[in-house]
């Protein structure tokens, strides 16, 4: 079952239990969802759902949406609306996947490295470089602040 799928079976339910914050978060993705499928950029072949990859994207944007709200709402003392964006928050980060830990971070980033040294293209100046190709690897399973940090503290050290 897609994402998107998920998501439409889980406003059925918060129909059901009354939940509105969750059916409003809910119905908000799902509008980003049909707004992407008939704006005609994705190939229908799939049918009536968003592929997961691209519903994937449209959580990650509502998560960063709903952050962004949370900290210019503490900045204004509006608590009401902070907690109600943290309530929306948690649903959107419930289809989020795992994020990877420092330490897997770091085995994946010392191997690339090691190869790269290997293979005579390492330049420990191009930090950037690197970050650049292990986010890539790493396709949205972990931070981008983490692995920047990661990859900063092994080429101190090298």
């Amino acid at each position: 079952m897609t994402i998107h799928e998920t998501i439409k079976n889980q406003i059925k339910e918060a129909l059901r239990a009354k939940d509105t914050i969750r059916l409003d978060t809910l119905r908000g993705l799902n509008a980003l969802a049909l707004n992407e499928i008939l704006s005609g950029k994705i190939d229908k072949s799939a049918g009536d759902y968003l592929p997961d990859d691209k519903m994937l994207a449209i959580v990650k944007r509502s998560v960063k949406q709903r952050k962004d709200s949370i900290d210019q709402f503490s900045k204004g003392g509006r608590n009401d609306l902070v907690s109600k964006e943290k309530a929306e928050l948690a649903i959107l980060d419930s289809f989020m996947p795992a994020m990877m830990s420092r330490e897997e971070i770091k085995f994946i980033a010392r191997q690339r490295i090691d190869t790269m040294k290997s293979t005579g293209n390492f330049d420990p100046k191009a930090g950037g470089k690197i970050t650049g190709m292990i986010m890539k690897e790493l396709a949205g399973r972990a931070d981008g602040t983490d692995v920047k940090a990661v990859v900063d503290e092994i080429l101190a050290t090298v």
